[in-house]
């Protein structure tokens, strides 16, 4: 045999799985290109910024996006939500929508400035179990309204109310006040079955013209009387 049969018989035995290993090892990693931009994609919020902006993990992988609310995303994003970002390229973009809760049963609509709710054909209609206004004032024009409801528990220092007619009907009327003042300029009439008066101090009833009529007994009981 000679040294050319030699050196074929050799190198064969040279490619083994070791050696073929070593060369994958050397060889460098494919460069894994960033998916093309689409106009939006998925992601989850993960920070609420103090400037109002929101950082957003995407779904697909890479590095977090920092985008501020649009102004159609009148429901406020929270930590866990998943939201939908859009916008005309990676380095702008708009958290325009809240795409699912991560605590549904805490929703907040928020908006920078004025908020109207205006319905031009139809009415408005607010349904809860529990409703809760919190505001510093308020003003509610309506022009003919009906309320209906169980109990009213009203708690506040002062109290106003200007109009030209009122009119209340009761089974039964509780006041409890420490100082009592009624003006009237005109006539001031009372029907009732009896009328019980009592005074502590004194009791004065005084006018131009005084009757005191009964069908059946006056009686005018005191230690002294003075007429006249």
């Amino acid at each position: 045999m000679n040294h050319r049969a030699v050196r074929e018989l050799v190198s064969p035995l040279s490619d083994t799985p070791e050696t073929e290993m070593h060369a994958l090892l050397r060889k460098p990693l494919p460069s894994i290109a960033a998916p093309a931009w689409t106009g939006s994609a998925l992601g989850t919020v993960v920070q609420s910024l103090p400037d109002g902006r929101f950082v957003v993990d995407p779904q697909q992988g890479g590095a977090p996006w920092h985008c501020p609310r649009a102004a159609s995303c009148l429901l406020q994003p929270h930590t866990g939500d998943v939201v939908l970002v859009a916008g005309p390229q990676r380095d702008q973009l708009f958290l325009i929508a809240v795409v699912t809760q991560a605590d549904p049963s805490q929703s907040q609509l928020v908006s920078d400035g004025d908020l109207t709710i205006r319905s031009h054909r139809g009415g408005i209609a607010l349904q809860a179990s529990a409703f809760a206004l919190q505001a510093e004032k308020a003003t509610v024009d309506i022009t003919d309204m009906a309320y209906r409801g169980a109990e009213v528990r009203v708690t506040t220092l002062v109290a106003r109310f200007v109009g030209r007619t009122l009119e209340t009907v009761l089974d039964r009327l509780s006041l409890l006040t420490r100082s009592s003042f009624r003006l009237t300029e005109e006539v001031e009439q009372v029907r009732a079955g009896q009328i019980d008066m009592q005074a502590s101090e004194s009791l004065r009833l005084h006018a131009k013209n005084t009757f005191v009529t009964s069908q059946a007994l006056v009686k005018v009981d005191a230690e002294q009387i003075h007429m006249g």
